[in-house]
């Protein structure tokens, strides 16, 4: 490294500390509040101020598990996965061909009667935000 490279770091290096001489000390502590596993305590907690200005939120989950309009998101696991349930495969025997698969009902997902203008009334009206 030469002279002029050395000068020119250490030049940096002093012009750094002395622009953070003059700022404020950052030292500040934390409040740690300890909870008991029980509501009481739990319920002592202040609440934020987004839960206190928001506090319904509507999660849509919607896809072609719909199409059957049989039980739910986990139709296919309980169809056709490790955790079967007897209900949902016999719905299947009864109402689709041997041979049908989940992917068939991509097929049949149309969203015909979707409203998203209907749903947003809804959502609103129920004061979530």
């Amino acid at each position: 490294m030469t002279t002029s490279a050395c000068l020119l770091l250490w030049l940096s290096l002093v012009c750094t500390c002395w622009a953070y001489s003059g700022l404020p000390d950052a030292s500040f502590t934390i409040e740690e509040n300890r909870y008991e596993p029980n509501w009481k305590s739990l319920d002592s907690r202040p609440l934020p101020q987004w839960y206190t200005d928001a506090k319904v939120g509507i999660f849509v989950h919607w896809g072609v598990f719909s199409v059957p309009s049989y039980d739910g998101a986990w139709f296919w696991e309980w169809w056709k996965g490790e955790n079967r349930r007897q209900d949902v495969v016999d719905f299947m025997k009864k109402n689709y061909k041997p041979d049908f698969t989940y992917a068939d009902f991509a097929k049949e997902f149309t969203a015909t009667f979707y409203n998203p203008d209907h749903w947003a009334e809804i959502f609103k009206a129920s004061g979530a935000k």
